[in-house]
């Protein structure tokens, strides 16, 4: 089954320190969200070869564009839960594809209704 997979676990994944991310990793397949790739290869302090490799790792999964069913169900989010804007579409992105999320920031999300989670940092 797909899962979709929350930006802070791509940042893991590039991190030696994390081999349980890297484990988690090798039972694809995984989609992420644009929201996540505009996070993730947007951080005004990433370096080129950074830029690279996140590229190259996302090149090896599916991209969901933010589509208008995406675009409502985040606005709802936004208003019940009071998430912020990435947070909002990426819950709602795996909400109107009906994935599951894989993330490590729990508490963000935990509040949205048959939103399904998996941490892979826990035992």
């Amino acid at each position: 089954m797909m899962k979709l997979l929350d930006s802070n676990i791509l940042i893991y994944a590039a991190q030696p320190q994390y081999p349980q991310v890297h484990a988690f990793l090798d039972h694809g397949p995984f989609a992420y969200s644009a929201v996540t790739r505009i996070e993730v290869l947007g951080y005004h302090r990433l370096s080129e070869k950074g830029a690279s490799g996140y590229a190259a790792l996302l090149a090896t999964m599916t991209e969901l564009a933010v589509s208008a069913e995406v675009i409502d169900r985040a606005v709802e989010a936004r208003r019940q839960y009071n998430l912020s804007l990435g947070d909002a579409l990426i819950a709602a992105t795996a909400l109107a594809h009906r994935l599951p999320l894989v993330t490590h920031n729990l508490r963000d999300f935990e509040r949205v209704a048959d939103l399904e989670l998996i941490d892979p940092l826990q035992g």
